[in-house]
């Protein structure tokens, strides 16, 4: 079962969100507001992360939405960690020939090893379920099939963690999550790191300005041109 929080405008450039694993529309709230609050159609769509593989859920939550944008609009993506993938994976056998621009936050574009350190502990596929498994950087692993991007896309990296734990299992600086180099992917467009860890980036003050720059510019303001 999934749920879809729709703002609209008329004839508004549509912004489909898409949330991490193991959280829900509610999550990308606060980003859904600020967008609509810019005349942007947003729909905010809530898929079950943890019930299906990754190839199931990219059907499942981006064919809804998709159906909800205005049929004319220019279609835009802006995703939290799985999301992205979510992207990566339906774009990887379908085109939508509308799609202007996909912002990336947290996403485990290389994978993570995190997932590779703990998919064999008890409890784990209980809470990550299929998609979970397949977010690593072994043989399981979606993001490490998919190729280059060929879209266009920004990426923004958080570098704050709040779970040490975790980031001891991480190469490099990390968002508590996902490691910076592993968000990185060959045919990105622009790719920027912030003050933010993954849990929060959605709704980050600042993540969520350089969102909006995204969605109007194509690239991100760097710290240099006054943000």
């Amino acid at each position: 079962m999934f749920f879809i929080l729709l703002s609209s405008t008329a004839n508004a450039s549509c912004v489909i969100l898409l949330h991490g694993l193991a959280r829900t529309e509610s999550s990308m709230e606060k980003l859904e507001g600020k967008l609509s609050e810019k005349g942007y159609q947003v729909v905010n769509l809530g898929y079950p992360s943890r019930e299906y593989n990754i190839e199931t859920l990219a059907d499942m939550a981006i064919e809804p939405a998709l159906e909800t944008c205005n049929e004319k609009s220019e279609i835009n993506f802006v995703t939290h960690s799985l999301g992205g993938i979510l992207v990566r994976q339906y774009l990887s056998t379908n085109t939508i020939a509308n799609l202007k621009y996909v912002v990336m936050l947290g996403p485990p574009n290389k994978g993570s090893e995190v997932v590779d350190k703990l998919n064999n502990i008890p409890g784990f596929h209980f809470i990550n379920g299929d998609a979970g498994l397949q977010l690593g950087t072994g043989e399981l692993s979606i993001p490490g099939r998919l190729g280059p991007l060929t879209f266009h896309t920004g990426i923004i990296a958080g570098n704050k963690s709040i779970n040490w734990i975790l980031s001891s299992l991480i190469p490099g600086s990390d968002d508590g999550k996902v490691s910076i180099e592993s968000t990185k992917i060959e045919g990105m467009n622009d790719h920027i790191e912030l003050s933010t860890t993954h849990p929060f980036m959605m709704k980050n003050e600042q993540v969520i300005s350089q969102v909006i720059y995204y969605l109007e510019n194509g690239n991100f303001k760097k710290e240099n041109n006054g943000l």
